[in-house]
């Protein structure tokens, strides 16, 4: 089984501690689905700076295979946060660099390439949203919808959901009753399955006839946290790995069993993920500084 990452890519900038690490949605869901054992790779477009090389390089020393993105002209993404008693806070971004304004499109090369994948992941931060249909037909998608408010609107979601056999939200900030409703929602306007994720909370997936929580795996002392980078995207490759080897595949509902344990799976990837410093290591010093403007809601 194959998954790709298809869109962002971005450095964290932890300013407490002065280093500078990988990340990015779509990067993080490839190297977490490369963690648990399947082959992956990332599809994006790279910054020609020294940031861009140093995001390579690191997306590369995790075997996952970055051959078919593109270098180009411009600086890379760049978000910085700090880590307040082990979760971290965003502080603000440089909008994503030259990986956001000028995004990768699918050609009838990339898209032979990009169907030979079981899942493709993308997201808010990719700027993908008219690559979507492109990919009707072909490899199960999941698609990261975050937490903010210009996400949730109807025009948004319909725009993505029909697109989507999996689609998450962050929902730390509801209630479960407003999970759920939500998460119906994303069904009612066209995804196959939604997952909501609410931290120390718990998750659901809602597939159009069931509504399945768990618990969210706990940390005994929260003082070994090291920090929550990633947490939510960890949960997304763990839940999507989990249901892909149980059978989950184009055409093919996942079923209530397999939810419940790709539930457990998420939980417990999650929990692995708040012991890794930034999304994945390979931290480094960081070696200028960044004035950002405001911080986005729900990076992570």
């Amino acid at each position: 089984m194959r998954v790709l990452g298809f869109g962002d890519n971005i450095v964290d900038r932890f300013v407490d501690r002065g280093v500078d690490y990988p990340g990015g949605n779509s990067v993080n869901v490839a190297v977490y689905a490369r963690r648990l054992g399947l082959e992956a790779a990332y599809l994006g477009v790279f910054g020609d700076d020294d940031l861009g090389l140093f995001l390579r390089e690191s997306i590369a020393a995790q075997g996952v295979a970055a051959d078919h993105c593109v270098v180009r002209p411009g600086e890379t993404g760049i978000s910085t946060l700090r880590v307040d008693d082990g979760d971290r806070v965003f502080l603000g971004w440089n909008g994503g660099g030259v990986t956001v304004r000028e995004p990768l499109r699918l050609d009838a090369g990339l898209l032979a390439y990009v169907s030979s994948f079981d899942l493709v992941h993308s997201s808010v931060y990719s700027r993908s949203e008219d690559e979507l249909p492109k990919l009707a037909g072909g490899p199960l998608v999941s698609y990261d919808l975050s937490s903010e408010d210009d996400y949730r609107t109807p025009a948004y979601l319909d725009l993505t959901c029909p697109h989507a056999d999996l689609v998450l939200l962050s929902c730390s900030h509801l209630d479960e009753s407003d999970t759920g409703d939500l998460l119906a929602d994303a069904v009612r306007r066209g995804a196959g399955l939604a997952l909501g994720t609410r931290g120390v909370h718990g998750a659901l997936a809602y597939d159009g006839r069931d509504l399945v929580s768990a618990p969210a795996r706990l940390v005994e002392d929260p003082a070994k946290i090291v920090d929550t980078m990633g947490c939510g995207d960890a949960f997304l490759a763990g839940f999507a790995v989990s249901l892909l080897r149980d059978g989950w595949r184009t055409g093919v509902a996942a079923g209530r069993e397999p939810v419940e344990r790709a539930l457990d799976a998420g939980a417990e990837a999650a929990f692995e993920q708040c012991f890794v410093e930034g999304a994945f290591g390979h931290g480094r010093a960081a070696r200028a500084r960044l004035r950002c403007g405001e911080p986005p809601n729900a990076r992570k």
